[in-house]
């Protein structure tokens, strides 16, 4: 607990700092504290360059954060979210501690100079790293680490967006890809504690200025289900389009790759002189559409201009954020759609701005596939719970649509080209249809629930494994005994009965012997330990154990396997 409020306002005051550094690089590069609602203007720094200064800007600002990345912590490169979850996943929570620094400075030299990305996707990786670095210090095992790296995510989205809830969600979907009371708490705390410094800074209001929502005739719930089709068929598409401009990227450039920012960045400057609203996060922009600020036509010229902006500036080498460019483009695929709607049925559409809104969690739902982060942080931006059907409906038609579309989503894509699947097991793996029970060991020795303190302690002394599984008087798995927990239930003074085995026993990650091996080989890569307990299908009596030795057998099949007991 204590840690997690630690890293949760560490990941406070990072936002506040990064959002100042955000400020202050973009006033200096531009001259105004936000130039997407400049809408042109010059710099007043450089009056005489009048409106072409924005050509100019993301060279500057490549020449900045090109060379620091490329010296210091190269994965401060890209959107950031993937590089967390690859290191919860297969790292043991483990980051580079000078990628916060690096990611704060150089993420806010791309937004400040005009690159077209969000401020999430960098605070998610500074709080992360601040979470690791914390656990590094202070020495906690794997999975605390893990815990905290997914509280610094949480304390991060939470800060920035003044969103407590859709933190929480955004760290146990999108980072632990788990939910678990133990987790759920250690975010809560973390991102409480993450947005009271956050709102102490920047007030108790949302990042967005929104209209009110509401519905008005029944038969919008259809015109939204097809929103949510549409904005799945988007989300998906702006993630195929941000990979092949990556792909373009990497194969013309031939040059370092400190200097590849710089060079990318004179393209990038001639959309912004085109398109100007492209500058920087556009969050003027975005919330304009949602007002009805924009003729058809424009919001489709903006959608486009988003995806393909956003896409240079991740190909150049760019540093930011995918998350906000998502809500970007649901606003103007829902404002545009909306608009369309009401000229067709005036009288049942209602209103566009209403579209827009929903569309904003269906597009990020159907790029990243998080539907229940998209339906809280959308909720907690209005404020409005009239908003929660139509949104629930559109976001998971969109995530349906998504997955018939795509096996990745925008953020597993990254991994997944090159070479890392965070599901599967490890690739060319001969594992086939094998299951759990085909290459489970023997039960290690087992522990009534009764058991005193010093049986188990003389049994774990003899135990490969370091842990000993517990079984009720009926012969039922209630949970394992681990040698630490012996150890200081030991140490401590007892005025009563010293407890019992039972009364120690703590849950483990559990599998059944039909699982699939592939399957299985995820939830034993990531669960502390030598190995995980293998349950009857009924998930009552244990029948075997499943060790890391075990499973590389099974990559190894010319290696004899143990036999299987049972119970």
């Amino acid at each position: 607990m204590v840690l997690a409020i630690g890293v949760g306002a560490g990941a406070g005051l990072g936002s506040i700092a990064f959002r100042w550094l955000i400020k202050t690089f973009t006033r200096l590069l531009s001259g105004h504290a936000d130039y997407a609602a400049a809408g042109g203007s010059a710099n007043p720094h450089v009056p005489w360059l009048g409106p072409a200064f924005v050509v100019i800007a993301p060279v500057v600002g490549g020449l900045l954060y090109g060379p620091l990345v490329d010296r210091f912590a190269k994965e401060a490169r890209g959107h950031g979210v993937p590089e967390v979850m690859l290191a919860v996943a297969q790292r043991g929570g483990r980051i580079n501690p000078q990628v916060s620094v690096v990611k704060a400075l150089a993420s806010a030299l791309c937004i400040g100079s005009g690159g077209s990305v969000g401020r999430e996707g960098p605070i998610v990786q500074i709080g992360s790293a601040l979470g690791s670095t914390l656990g590094r210090v202070v020495k906690v095992s794997e999975d605390r680490m893990r815990l905290l790296v997914a509280c610094g995510a949480a304390g991060g989205i939470a800060a920035t967006f003044n969103a407590p809830l859709a933190g929480v969600f955004f760290a146990m979907e999108l980072i632990l890809g788990t939910f678990s009371a133990e987790a759920f708490g250690a975010t809560v705390l973390a991102s409480v504690t993450a947005s009271v410094i956050g709102r102490a800074a920047f007030g108790n209001t949302a990042f967005l200025v929104l209209p009110p929502f509401h519905v008005e005739h029944l038969a919008q719930y259809g015109l939204f289900a097809l929103l949510g089709v549409v904005a799945g068929v988007v989300g998906v598409g702006f993630t195929r389009v941000l990979y092949w401009i990556e792909d373009a990227c990497d194969w013309a450039w031939r040059g370092p790759e400190w200097l590849r920012p710089a060079a990318g960045g004179l393209l990038l400057g001639l959309i912004l002189l085109v398109l100007p609203q492209m500058y920087g996060v556009g969050y003027p922009v975005l919330e304009k559409a949602t007002q009805g600020g924009y003729v058809i036509a424009f919001l489709l010229l903006l959608l486009v201009g988003k995806v393909v902006a956003t896409s240079l500036t991740i190909g150049i080498g760019g540093s930011g954020g995918v998350f906000a460019p998502s809500l970007f483009i649901g606003a103007m695929l829902g404002a545009a759609y909306g608009a369309v709607a009401g000229h067709l049925i005036p009288g049942t559409a209602g209103n566009a701005g209403a579209y827009a809104l929903v569309g904003m969690g269906a597009v990020f739902a159907g790029a990243s596939r998080a539907p229940i982060t998209a339906v809280v942080i959308l909720f907690e931006l209005t404020g409005q719970y009239t908003i929660i059907l139509p949104l629930m409906l559109a976001i998971v038609l969109a995530t349906a649509t998504s997955r018939l579309l795509s096996r990745d989503t925008v953020y597993t894509l990254k991994l997944r080209r090159r070479g890392i699947d965070l599901h599967a097991s490890a690739p060319h793996a001969a594992l086939g249809s094998q299951t759990v029970e085909t290459v489970m060991e023997a039960v290690p020795v087992q522990l009534p629930a009764d058991a005193d303190l010093e049986t188990a302690a003389d049994l774990l002394t003899r135990s490969d494994h370091g842990v000993l599984p517990v079984l009720d008087d009926r012969g039922r798995y209630v949970g394992m005994l681990t040698a630490r927990a012996v150890a200081e239930a030991l140490t401590d003074a007892f005025d009563a009965r010293p407890p019992r085995a039972s009364a120690l026993a703590q849950p483990a990650p559990a599998l059944t012997a039909d699982a699939p091996l592939s399957t299985a080989l995820h939830t034993l890569v990531t669960a502390s330990g030598s190995g995980l307990p293998v349950l009857d299908p009924g998930k009552e009596h244990l029948v075997g154990w499943l060790t890391h030795q075990g499973a590389l057998r099974a990559l190894h099949p010319a290696a004899p396997a143990p036999a299987a007991a049972t119970t």
